[in-house]
């Protein structure tokens, strides 16, 4: 955001400002123009008979404040203990100014919705609902869709396609995947989304290049994982020997994982169109009930 880029320059220009200052009033007269005359010396002159206070002109002309900082400037040379206290304060306006840089560029990392205008938590509900009402699973496609791949996996004849035996909160995030898959000139399918543990268990005992999970073991038990697949001219594509398959997969992947969710494609038993809500099965399974 652009006001991060105004804090900085203003914390920038606030320490260039003290170097400045530094400069011209304590390094910029060099030692000579330092007087050599201590704190008791200049305060008892400055009461002699001779010099009662400073006149009118002396504070016009700045030299009230030049005499105090040449004071200041002589006994800042004498006293090395003086001048380590003094560090004391540069050091914590810098630290302040850190903290407080640092608070205003990552105020957004701990924002929490109690703290927020009622207004704003309002409108977030309301953008969220108009996303949730956008994205609706689609139609269910016509058998002839599956064809080819149900003669490339014959299990598939039997997999489970509705859209309401998914988790709830789940099928949003699995809409807005899509979506984007199919913005990118990729669009997808449901393959398969609830499976009993029956099924799984079937599936598990064609062997380990089918599932490595028992019934029980897999989120798509739990409505939290589905299978997804390309569909081109109108027919569902599932061969990763397919060059257009392999990419639309690749483009599941990146857009799955960038919403936080789990990509089968990152597995050492590669499952491309499977992707599911990341965690344990176990802890999932406990939230969900």
């Amino acid at each position: 955001m652009q006001y991060k880029y105004y804090v900085f320059l203003i914390f920038l220009l606030v320490m260039l400002l003290m170097i400045w200052v530094g400069w011209r009033f304590f390094l910029a007269g060099g030692a000579g123009a330092v007087q050599s005359r201590s704190l008791s010396h200049s305060l008892k002159k400055r009461e002699s008979p001779g010099e009662q206070g400073f006149s009118r002109a002396d504070l016009v002309r700045g030299r009230l404040f030049s005499r105090w900082v040449r004071l200041l400037v002589s006994t800042w040379t004498k006293s090395a203990r003086m001048r380590r206290q003094a560090l004391w304060p540069v050091l914590t306006l810098v630290a302040v100014g850190g903290i407080v840089t640092a608070t205003l560029l990552l105020n957004r990392y701990h924002r929490g919705t109690s703290f927020e205008p009622r207004a704003y938590v309002a409108g977030e509900h309301i953008k969220l609902a108009l996303m949730e009402e956008k994205l609706v699973p689609p139609p269910p496609l016509p058998p002839e869709a599956f064809i080819n791949a149900i003669t490339e996996r014959p299990n598939l004849s039997s997999a489970d396609r509705d859209w309401s035996k998914l988790t709830p909160t789940f099928v949003p995030e699995v809409l807005a995947v899509l979506e984007k898959c199919k913005v990118r000139g990729y669009p997808l399918v449901l393959l398969e989304g609830y499976r009993s543990p029956e099924r799984q268990d079937a599936l598990a005992e064609q062997g380990n290049h089918v599932t490595r999970a028992r019934g029980g073991q897999s989120k798509h038990q739990y409505g939290l994982a589905v299978d997804l697949a390309p569909i081109r001219n109108g027919r569902v594509v599932i061969s990763e020997r397919d060059p257009w398959a392999m990419q639309a997969y690749q483009v599941l992947g990146e857009e799955a994982e960038a919403a936080g969710l789990t990509w089968g494609g990152r597995w050492s038993f590669k499952d491309y169109g499977h992707i599911e809500r990341p965690g344990s099965v176990r802890r999932l399974a406990q939230a969900r009930n």
